[in-house]
């Protein structure tokens, strides 16, 4: 019998290649770091140093940038241990930089090397040796010196200790690095950067000096803060302050009801009424430059703090409502925060997703400003005058262009229940799976800028809908009145001025038919509203998908925790582990309907905007008609060859929980 040849484009057994070793990193660089420049890989070496600082071992941190175009991190911390690991039989310093997932952070119990770190997922250094032409790293501990050098991220001189030399330091660690250009656009170091990056750390770390030494111009930069976070944003600022800064810090300790001992936050805020304001966060002295769960904790702080204020002093005129930005808008500060175990967007860690940091953060922001606004009365005064301000100016620019809307408004559905609020950019509309999430919803949202649309059933498949048969279906003209755009097609022009919510909320169950419905009102917003995907109006929320049981212990409480993911799981079974719960005794239940979440629950883990999920819905990398030829092998009735071949090809990727 004739064996069949396979031809060059056949998917068999052999079509599978294993990434080994740091060959990942190499093959998809932009997954694990920066490529525009290196800074991202020096800036894994230093957080390193920096962590070793955090946790009281090292006071001094030293970066040169030498003539060969290579770059050395220096600290006097404990080094990095380089006998044999127990289990691998390789030396620790050289798991370190050849292993992804390899590293001390991991372990945030008592008797781990770091409670608080940067470093999380021990995969930082082995980025940047795996980028690098060459890496020397020699670590100063208990006697001796180690050294041994990689090219490319492989051994090429192996480990060699010696007896430390008269005079020489006793601890601390060493890397030089030659990042290897062809993995960046560019092979420069952005100096402004690489200072402010420096200098910020200094800031965060009282105590701890860190030097920049260049030898092509044989400059060298020291920075030692004695004053922290006040002389830092006072220096930083473009504007004079309208009231002093307010400077605050608050830490959990070994008692505290919510949070792991030493968690918390330090921040020095600042309100200007003019320039650009400066925003920086840290999470363990990582730089967030997208901000994070944490800045929404400073926010909600602020916000309560200077409403409540006045509340109490009776400041607000009649029909101004106060908005968490008429507060923020004008703030500039810094913040600083320690989080036992944080979440990342991403390995470049420019985000932080960790959800209870919001309260953390909050929870000692907010009775610290509110005593600091009571103790000084003008200085109060002053800031609700900028804040009442500034919502008098929102307010009125949200009624000019309910003016131009003209009186011919449709008449709103019976079940939808509207907010207060007529401005767009910040109203949400809500489409609610079932009339028992509707009403759990409707109690737990901001009435002021949040609307509500329960949904019965399924709602009808209208991608082989005429359109002016549209409105046969009561769901679907319910839904097209409530959002106040009428239906059109992707060459249309529609008028979009009746909008009259800027954020459109896909919120239904995490089981199969919440995603079914899912699909059928995302088929019914491309097809029939297809400009408000494209303008950015509609998203899909991301209710939790677990249940976690915390019981009481010690003077604790017991607690409902929920987690968005897998992820978030891990994060809050190791926080228990460390409060001395195991998770074994933490039932864990798989989250399906959203009417089983009272109103407060769905408010913070699904509405809440600084808790909450949301996924805008975006066309990606294909094109329109790319698109809807997908959705119609999806959605078109004539279909089913074409989803059985669909199915057939890619079934084996979708993981389904029935």
């Amino acid at each position: 019998m004739a064996v069949k040849p396979v031809s060059a484009s056949e998917y068999s057994e052999g079509s599978i290649r294993v990434l080994k070793g740091l060959e990942p990193v190499k093959q998809r660089p932009g997954m694990y770091t920066r490529t525009d420049n290196p800074l991202h890989i020096i800036q894994e070496v230093l957080d390193n140093a920096a962590d070793e600082a955090l946790a009281g071992f090292g006071k001094k941190i030293k970066v040169t940038l030498h003539a060969d175009g290579s770059v050395s991190v220096e600290d006097d911390g404990r080094g990095i241990p380089f006998g044999l690991h127990p289990e691998e039989k390789a030396p620790v310093i050289e798991l370190v930089f050849t292993r992804l997932h390899a590293g001390g952070k991991f372990d945030k119990g008592k008797g781990g090397a770091y409670s608080f770190s940067g470093g999380l997922h021990g995969v930082g250094v082995s980025v940047t040796n795996a980028l690098a032409t060459r890496l020397e790293a020699t670590s100063h501990r208990e006697g001796q010196a180690a050294r041994l050098v990689f090219a490319g991220g492989d051994v090429v001189e192996p480990l060699v200790a010696r007896p430390l030399e008269a005079g020489e330091r006793k601890q601390g660690t060493t890397v030089r690095v030659w990042p290897d250009a062809k993995y960046f656009e560019s092979s420069n170091l952005p100096l402004g950067e690489l200072t402010h990056l420096l200098r910020s750390k200094a800031v965060l770390m009282p105590g701890v000096s860190v030097t920049l030494a260049n030898e092509k111009t044989r400059e060298t930069q020291t920075w030692q803060y004695k004053g922290g976070l006040r002389d830092y944003l006072a220096q930083t600022l473009s504007a004079d302050p309208v009231i002093p800064l307010f400077e605050c810090e608050g830490f959990a300790d070994a008692g505290h009801d919510s949070f792991a001992e030493g968690e918390g936050a330090a921040c020095c805020v600042a309100f200007t009424e003019e320039g650009a304001p400066v925003r920086e966060s840290y999470v363990n002295l990582i730089p967030t430059s997208a901000g994070g769960t944490h800045d929404s904790g400073l926010r909600d702080g602020l916000f309560q703090a200077v409403k409540s204020f006045i509340e109490l002093h009776s400041l607000l005129p009649k029909g101004v409502k106060l908005l968490p930005e008429d507060v923020f808008a004008r703030a500039s500060y810094v913040l600083s925060a320690k989080v036992l175990d944080p979440q990342f967007q991403g390995q470049i860690k420019e985000r932080l997703n960790s959800r209870d940091a919001v309260r953390l953060v909050s929870s000692f922001v907010r009775p610290a400003m509110e005593l600091w606004l009571n103790q000084h009365v003008d200085y109060g005064k002053k800031l609700a005058e900028l804040a009442i301000k500034a919502a008098q100016t929102r307010q009125k620019a949200g009624q000019k262009v309910e003016k131009r809307k003209g009186s011919g408004v449709a008449v709103l559905p019976g079940k939808l229940t509207d907010c207060e609020s007529r401005d767009l950019a910040h109203n949400e509309l809500f489409l609610v799976e079932g009339d028992s999430a509707g009403g759990s919803a409707k109690m737990g949202r901001d009435k002021e800028c949040q609307a509500v649309l329960p949904l019965r059933g399924k709602v009808l498949n209208t991608w082989e809908v005429e359109r002016d048969l549209l409105f046969k279906n009561n769901e679907v003209h319910d839904i097209a009145v409530a959002i106040g755009v009428d239906p059109h097609g992707p060459n249309d022009a529609p008028d979009l001025s009746g909008l009259r919510y800027g954020k459109i909320c896909i919120l239904s169950d995490a089981d199969v038919d919440g995603a079914h419905i899912q699909v059928l009102l995302l088929t019914l917003f491309f097809r029939h509203f297809p400009k408000l995907i494209e303008a950015g109006h509609i998203y899909v929320a991301r209710p939790p998908l677990f249940r976690v049981d915390v019981p009481a212990r010690g003077k604790k409480p017991a607690a409902k925790m929920y987690a968005l993911d897998e992820g978030e799981l891990t994060a809050i079974l190791d926080k228990c582990a460390k409060d001395g719960v195991p998770p074994e005794k933490c039932p864990i239940s798989r989250f399906k309907g959203l009417g089983e979440m009272n109103a407060e629950q769905l408010w913070d883990t699904t509405l809440n905007p600084d808790t909450r999920r949301l996924l805008p819905v975006q066309l990606g990398d294909l094109d329109f008609a790319a698109t809807e030829g997908l959705i119609t092998k999806l959605m078109g009735k004539g279909e089913a060859a074409a989803r059985r071949e669909l199915m057939e090809l890619h079934g084996d990727a979708v993981e389904v929980d029935v």
